[in-house]
């Protein structure tokens, strides 16, 4: 196992610097996380691909003085308790991490430090999908693209915009695996995400690696060779704020 200080341990200290200056673990403030209806996640966008319709995901979402924060997650699960409490989490599970991550977005959102923390709805994800796609082909021209995780509109608009034989796709679904999507064969994160890595020019990387554990190990195999990459979704907005990492997230919305 490695040595490395992983990014939710770093994240976890900053944090817990932030709940103690603002005298927050003294207080009782708690912290309620259900899982979100699809309906209430995303409302009714047009197209029934995506994950969490499907009922392979939902959506945790955590409230902090009022203010919300989501989490994608396989495993959502309830929790009620005090930031103090949170911050101890072993975060060893996808449950675990889920309820963290949640929290944290809730917290940021709550001290105006992170945007879009709250999932977007019904036809936002294709706007999204088409931003994404567009603000790739404006930065790097016509690239090979990566993308980590199934997004049912964003693979599609990557395909229809760089063309099928410029992406490569990972998930982790087994349903999904050696399924041809946009006429894109979904490869097995589990075992060709370095493979995604030696493709791709630019990785687009979903926030839910942050919940089941890959995304150390992801963003270890996408800088080693120098590809550039962008994190979208709003799982991973309260990470990316404070760890300085570029996401992309056009249409989510303020806890």
């Amino acid at each position: 196992m490695s040595t490395q200080e992983s990014t939710l341990d770093k994240v976890r200290a900053r944090l817990r610097e932030l709940v103690e200056e603002r005298r927050m673990p003294g207080e009782r403030v708690e912290v309620t996380g259900r899982p979100l209806t699809p309906e209430e996640a995303i409302g009714a966008p047009g197209r029934r691909d995506f994950p969490i319709v499907l009922g392979r995901e939902r959506v945790l979402e955590a409230r902090v003085r009022g203010s919300r924060g989501h989490a994608f997650t396989d495993t959502a699960r309830e929790y009620l308790g005090t930031l103090r409490e949170v911050l101890e989490l072993p975060l060893e599970s996808n449950a675990e991490r889920a309820v963290f991550i949640a929290t944290l977005n809730a917290v940021l959102a709550n001290l105006g430090m992170a945007k879009g923390t709250v999932h977007c709805k019904d036809d936002d994800p294709e706007t999204c999908a088409e931003e994404i796609a567009n603000t790739i082909l404006d930065r790097h021209g016509k690239a090979r693209v990566g993308l980590v995780g199934l997004n049912p509109a964003i693979a599609e608009r990557l395909c229809s915009v760089f063309g099928p034989d410029n992406v490569r796709i990972t998930d982790l679904a087994r349903d999904n695996i050696g399924k041809r999507k946009f006429d894109v064969e979904i490869w097995d994160g589990r075992t060709r995400s370095n493979d995604l890595a030696d493709f791709a020019d630019v990785v687009i990387l979903t926030g839910t690696t942050l919940v089941n554990g890959t995304f150390d190990a992801l963003l270890d195999a996408i800088r080693s060779r120098g590809k550039q990459f962008l994190i979208y979704g709003v799982t991973t907005a309260g990470v990316c704020a404070l760890l300085g990492l570029e996401r992309i997230c056009p249409c989510g919305q303020d806890g």
